[in-house]
């Protein structure tokens, strides 16, 4: 009995051994037809974590290495492109729900170096000067070279009301700046309104996230109110970094009844998309200026061309920052996550932004304004005299004019703006 079973076990030892080399000679054939550079690549890495681990002066994590290794893998790819560890990942999934603890700061990794795309509005690192384009160089004096995105984000942020320093190099000054500034928590409206003139229309979006398609519908109610019929809308989109990609879809689809949206095309088929606009019959009717800069970027430029390229809207500003690439997350089974960069976005003309941006039908240069003393532009009126008449209609109204007469005097890209719409109808025709 235990003769026939020695036998048996040999027969089917031979079997699975000829079945082994038969597999590993098929493999090896189909490996060499498509040049297998991979996995030699692999093989190599495997080398090079032995050697680590048996080597290395002190006892490594074999986590923290390998991990450390993808990221490099990714980071090697495009500045977009990056590996996320569970933490990271999680603050990632915060920062699309509107609220952090941090310095309200938007980067990107430009020349291998952290670069300020915008600083959130009424935020503090935009209330201590930070500006778009500030190149950070240092934080809290420990160097930002070879820094991820996710890195720097990780050193930015931190509890509320504790301070850090950032050291940022910008171009016309001849030394780094130094800049302390304290972190709040970040609580992001993505939408604002007012109206000028009372017939004109300023909608001002300042990121893309998970409410920002239902802000603007409250935003358009606000404006609406009383049914008031505009001369004009104003969008504003400088130094907005982007966000959401269906938010971006649907904010364009609002203005738009008809015609493509954006389009994208990668390497897979599931990465090929075209985004088509819906007609729900309350979409604005009137001239559309939108507002553009240099901080104006990915998903606020899949807005821009939208509008743009279905002529519902003249571009006003500067040329914008350029990011025409679509990411998608992968979450992985430790929890960590990848983001990876998988197709390119086009306008409805099939234009690619990528690297180039878009430049603007009126071509205007932010003009920083004059600082001057508030007396001296102060002039004294009726209102100012000791005993005058009160006026019997709206005594706000003259507040809200001075407002508005400051906002213009401050920006000189809005003024423009609403200039053009105001003579809209006059040279319609000529």
């Amino acid at each position: 009995m235990k003769m026939n079973f020695n036998k048996k076990s040999g027969l089917i030892l031979l079997v699975l051994l000829a079945f082994t080399i038969v597999v590993s000679l098929v493999g090896r054939d189909a490996a060499l037809a498509t040049g297998d550079e991979t996995y030699k690549n692999l093989k190599l890495f495997n080398e090079v974590l032995k050697l680590v681990e048996k080597n290395y002066v002190e006892e490594v994590d074999p986590k923290v290495v390998i991990h450390g290794a993808i990221n490099g893998m990714i980071k090697s790819l495009d500045p977009h492109s990056t590996f996320m560890t569970a933490e990271q990942y999680h603050d990632l999934q915060v920062d699309t729900k509107g609220a952090f603890s941090g310095l309200g700061i938007v980067i990107t990794i430009q020349d291998d170096m952290v670069t300020v795309v915008s600083p959130i509005e009424d935020k503090p690192a935009f209330i201590a000067g930070v500006r778009a384009g500030d190149k950070i160089v240092r934080i809290d004096g420990k160097t930002t070279k070879n820094f991820t995105i996710l890195d720097a984000v990780h050193s930015l942020r931190g509890k509320k009301g504790t301070k850090v320093t950032i050291t940022i190099i910008r171009e016309g000054e001849g030394n780094p700046i130094d800049f302390d500034i304290i972190r709040d928590i970040i609580e992001i409206k993505s939408v604002k309104q007012k109206t000028y003139s009372s017939d004109i229309g300023y909608i001002r979006i300042s990121n893309f996230q998970e409410t920002t398609a239902d802000e603007l519908n409250e935003a358009f109610k606000e404006i609406y109110a009383g049914d008031v019929l505009l001369k004009g809308l104003v969008l504003d989109l400088r130094n907005n970094p982007g966000g959401l990609l269906d938010q971006s879809v649907k904010v364009s689809d609002a203005f738009l009844k008809s015609g493509a949206i954006v389009s994208s095309r990668g390497r897979t088929k599931s990465s090929e998309r075209v985004y088509e606009a819906q007609d729900d019959g309350d979409e604005p009717q009137c001239p559309i200026v939108v507002l553009t800069n240099g901080g104006t970027a990915s998903a606020a430029e899949i807005v821009s061309g939208a509008l743009h390229d279905n002529k519902r809207a003249i571009l006003l500003g500067t040329r914008t920052f350029g990011k025409g690439s679509v990411q998608t997350i992968v979450p992985l089974e430790d929890g960590s996550a990848v983001k990876l960069t998988i197709a390119k976005y086009y306008t409805p003309d099939g234009e690619s932004i990528q690297a180039r941006g878009i430049i603007p039908d009126v071509v205007i240069e932010y003009v920083k304004p004059v600082v001057m003393d508030e007396d001296k532009l102060k002039q004294v009126r009726e209102k100012d005299l000791e005993g005058h008449i009160e006026s019997e209609k709206d005594e706000g109204r003259d507040d809200r004019a001075d407002n508005e007469m400051k906002d213009l005097r401050n920006d000189n890209q809005l003024k423009s703006a609403i200039d053009l719409l105001k003579s809209w109808d006059i040279f319609k025709k000529i």
